[in-house]
C-alpha cells in the first residue's frame, strides 16, 4: 500500500469531537494548569507538559494514531524554534546592556535629569519612543525599561506602578511599529496590509495612550516629594564608581536601534548590538574577557550590598532564558493538539451563527484572545488562532480585515504580559521584577484599549465595512 493510500485510510478513521468531546477536552488542560498553579504553586512549564500529555487519550479516543499526534505536537512545537532564538539573543541583549554601561549611563542620568512629578509619565514616553524604533517590547524591557525601575526605586515610586509605565510604552511600540513581528502578523493572518493596520489601530490606540498618560502624570505627583535621598546617593556613587558613564556606553543601543530601523533582521541585529556591547565593556569598562563571556551566558551578578542595585541589575545572560524557551515548547505543543483536533472551531461554532452585530463580535473576539492567550502561552499562537476562527465572522459581517487585526492587537499584543504564565507575563515580571499580579492594575494602555474597541463595535464608528455590490 502507497504512503498517500495509507495516509488517507488513517485520516479517514478521525472523528470531528462534539462540543462535549471539546469541552472535557479544553476542560482538562485548564483544570490542570488551575490546580496546579493556585493549589500545588507548580511551575508553568511542567503544568503545560502534563495538560499536554493528558490529551493524547483524547485524541486517542478520535481515531488518532500516535505518530500522527507526535507529528501535529513536533510541528506546532518547531514553531518555538525562531523566537527561541530571539529569546536567547534578547537574554545575551540584556547582558551586555548592563556590563558595557549601557543601563548604567541610562539610569544614572535620569536620575540626574528626570522630575519626580513627572517620572511616571516620562516612563511612559521614554518606553513608547524606544520601543516604536526598535519594534521590540522584550528588547524595549529588558534595556530601557530596566533602567526606569532602577530610577523609579530611587525616587520612592512603588515598583509596580512604575512597570505599569514601563509595559504600556514598551507594549505601545510593539504595537504600533511596523518593525514589529506582532504588527507584521496580525494583518497577515487576517488577510490585510500592514500600514491600513497601523493606521485603523489610531483609533482605539490614541485615545486609549492620551487617557494612561492622564492617570500616570495624576499618580506621579502622589509620589513628587517621595525622595530617598540616600538611596539615589548610594546607587549613584555605585554606578559612577563601578561603571564609565557618557555617550561610550549608550553605543551599543545606538546600533540596535540603527539596524532595525534600518529593516535588519532581529536576530543578527540583536547580536551585533550585543558584540558591540561585549567589546565597550572589554575596552571601555576594562572588564575582563572571561568575564564578559560569563556575563554574556550567565547574566550580571551585582554584589554591592544596595538593594535597589542588587535587585535591578542582576539580569541578563542566555541561561535566564531557558525556562520561557521550555514553556513555548509546551504551550505550542498543547496549542498544537487543541488545533490539530478543531477543539476550538467546535466551541466557536456553537454560538458563531447567534453572532448578528458588531458589538457582539468584538467582545467575543476579546474573549477568545484573552481565551487563547491563556491556553496557547504565546501571544503568536493567540493571533494566529483567533486570526483563523474569527475571519469567517467578520466577512459574514461585512467587515473588513484591519477590523480583525485591530482586536488582535487591541487585545492578544498587550494581553500577552498580563497573564502570568504566557511568554510574555513571564519575560516581564522577571525581567523587571515584580511579579505579573503586582503590576496588572497599573497597565492602563493594556486595561484601556479593548474597552474603546469594544465602544466602538457597539456603536458601529470605525467599523470599515466592504463596499455594498
Amino acid at each position: 500500500m502507497n504512503r498517500k493510500r495509507r495516509d488517507f485510510l488513517e485520516n479517514n478513521h478521525i472523528k470531528k469531537p462534539s462540543f462535549i468531546y471539546a469541552l472535557l477536552m479544553l476542560g482538562s488542560a485548564v483544570i490542570i494548569v488551575a490546580t496546579g498553579i493556585l493549589v500545588f504553586e507548580a511551575p508553568i512549564q511542567i503544568l503545560m507538559f502534563i495538560s499536554m500529555v493528558a490529551l493524547i487519550p483524547f485524541m486517542k479516543g478520535l481515531g488518532y494514531k500516535y505518530k500522527q499526534i507526535k507529528k501535529a505536537m513536533i510541528s506546532s512545537m518547531s514553531k518555538a524554534l525562531h523566537p527561541g532564538i530571539i529569546l536567547l539573543s534578547v537574554g545575551i541583549l540584556i547582558g551586555a546592556m548592563i556590563i558595557s554601561g549601557t543601563v548604567p549611563t541610562l539610569i544614572y542620568y535620569g536620575i540626574k535629569s528626570i522630575s519626580p512629578q513627572f517620572f511616571l509619565v516620562t516612563a511612559l514616553v521614554f518606553c513608547s519612543l524606544v520601543s516604536l524604533a526598535i519594534g521590540s517590547s522584550w528588547g524595549t524591557l529588558g534595556t530601557a525599561g530596566i533602567a526606569m525601575m532602577a530610577i523609579g526605586m530611587s525616587l520612592g515610586v512603588p515598583p509596580a506602578i512604575t512597570a505599569g509605565a514601563v509595559i504600556s510604552g514598551a507594549y505601545f511600540g510593539d504595537k504600533m511599529s511596523p518593525l514589529s513581528d506582532t504588527t507584521n502578523l496580525a494583518p497577515t493572518v487576517t488577510g490585510g496590509t500592514l500600514f491600513t493596520h497601523i493606521k485603523h489601530m489610531l483609533w482605539t490606540t490614541v485615545p486609549a495612550y492620551v487617557i494612561s498618560a492622564l492617570i500616570f502624570t495624576f499618580i506621579g505627583f502622589q509620589y513628587g516629594g517621595v525622595v530617598d535621598a540616600e538611596s539615589v546617593s548610594a546607587l549613584t556613587a555605585y554606578l559612577s564608581d563601578t561603571f564609565h558613564l557618557g555617550l561610550v556606553p549608550l553605543i551599543p543601543i545606538v546600533v540596535l536601534i540603527t539596524l532595525l530601523v534600518r529593516k535588519w533582521p532581529p536576530i543578527p541585529s540583536i547580536f551585533i548590538a550585543s558584540v558591540v556591547g561585549a567589546l565597550v565593556a572589554i575596552l571601555y569598562q576594562h572588564f575582563g574577557i572571561s568575564n564578559t563571556l560569563r556575563v554574556l551566558y550567565s547574566g550580571y551578578k551585582a554584589e554591592s550590598g544596595i538593594e535597589v542595585v542588587d535587585s535591578l541589575l542582576q539580569r541578563g545572560g542566555l541561561t535566564s532564558m531557558l525556562e520561557l524557551i521550555a514553556l513555548f515548547l509546551f504551550a505550542l505543543g498543547l496549542g498544537g493538539l487543541l488545533a490539530e483536533t478543531g477543539v476550538l472551531e467546535r466551541l466557536i461554532a456553537s454560538f458563531a451563527d447567534k453572532i448578528q452585530h458588531t458589538g457582539s463580535l468584538i467582545l467575543v473576539t476579546i474573549i477568545v484572545s484573552y481565551s487563547t492567550l491563556a491556553i496557547g502561552g504565546s501571544i503568536y499562537f493567540s493571533s494566529v488562532m483567533r486570526g483563523t476562527l474569527m475571519k469567517p465572522i467578520f466577512e459574514r459581517l461585512n467587515l473588513r480585515p484591519e477590523n480583525l487585526s485591530r482586536v488582535i492587537e487591541d487585545a492578544s499584543t498587550q494581553g500577552g504580559a498580563l497573564i502570568p504564565w504566557t511568554g510574555s507575563g513571564i519575560f516581564t515580571a522577571t525581567t523587571l521584577g515584580v511579579p505579573t499580579g503586582a503590576y496588572i492594575p497599573f497597565c492602563f494602555l493594556a486595561l484601556i484599549t479593548p474597552l474603546v474597541s469594544l465602544f466602538y463595535g457597539i456603536t458601529g464608528l470605525s467599523m470599515t465595512r466592504y463596499e455594498e455590490s
